[in-house]
């Protein structure tokens, strides 16, 4: 039933090989899909690619994922063509190893141009934040004034602006769907905790730590976004 894929934006290959199952009537609605482990073994693809393939179903109205039960068939959606227009989003997990390989330089070159007023500006952000973690909305400009604000310590504005640009680029409706379903205060306290790291080691002048505060901050939040939906037995901890 399911073909393993060659790489070219496997999620995207994923998601149109299920829609079609699902066009054709061979996936019933109130169908469950198998899990994600065993999704990403038949596609040959890994479990993360089968995430991002799921959620772009979602937001078609394809399927529902109910966390803790399974993913299952939707009837049939309306409007989806309209969604099919932006075919060409990048995936969450994709914009996050792109601020991930980028933002972890830009921390580097900032921490040797750090200034009182840049601290200034990060420490006020951080605070906001801290006050505003069960507030989705204010938690997310915090975050990202406090990613601008790093990038503008090293007084380019053209790249000031890339940086806003690729984190504006989760605002679209695949990474907002698969934020809803990972994303909370807690996950917000643990961002907070990361910049703590961050803002330290551009305080201290340090370009390697600041280099490294960052890409681990950005690699665990590729990981958060990475959790199963549920739909199989708890793992160890």
């Amino acid at each position: 039933m399911f073909v393993a894929l060659e790489p070219r934006r496997l999620y995207r290959q994923v998601a149109e090989q299920i829609r079609a199952l699902i066009e054709a009537g061979e996936l019933k609605p109130g169908t469950r899909l198998p899990p994600e482990r065993e999704l990403a073994e038949r596609f040959a693809v890994s479990r993360p690619t089968v995430r991002e393939a799921l959620i772009v179903l979602e937001v078609e109205g394809h399927i529902q994922i109910r966390m803790g039960s399974g993913v299952y068939i939707s009837q049939k959606p309306q409007g989806s063509d309209e969604l099919r227009q932006l075919e060409d989003t990048e995936g969450p997990l994709e914009i996050l190893q792109a601020r991930c390989l980028i933002e972890s330089a830009i921390a580097e070159e900032a921490a040797r141009r750090v200034t009182r007023a840049g601290l200034q500006r990060i420490d006020a952000t951080l605070e906001r934040m801290a006050r505003s973690l069960d507030e989705p909305e204010v938690a997310l400009g915090c975050d990202r004034d406090f990613h601008t604000a790093i990038a503008d310590m090293i007084g380019n504005s053209a790249l000031k602006h890339f940086t806003g640009l690729i984190y504006d680029s989760r605002m679209s409706p695949y990474f907002t769907k698969l934020a809803s379903y990972f994303e909370g205060p807690h996950t917000w306290k643990l961002a907070l905790e990361e910049h703590h790291i961050i803002r330290d080691a551009l305080a201290t002048g340090d370009p390697a730590a600041a280099r490294e505060a960052m890409r681990s901050h950005l690699t665990l939040a590729q990981k958060r976004f990475s959790e199963s939906f549920g739909e199989e037995q708890p793992r160890e901890k």
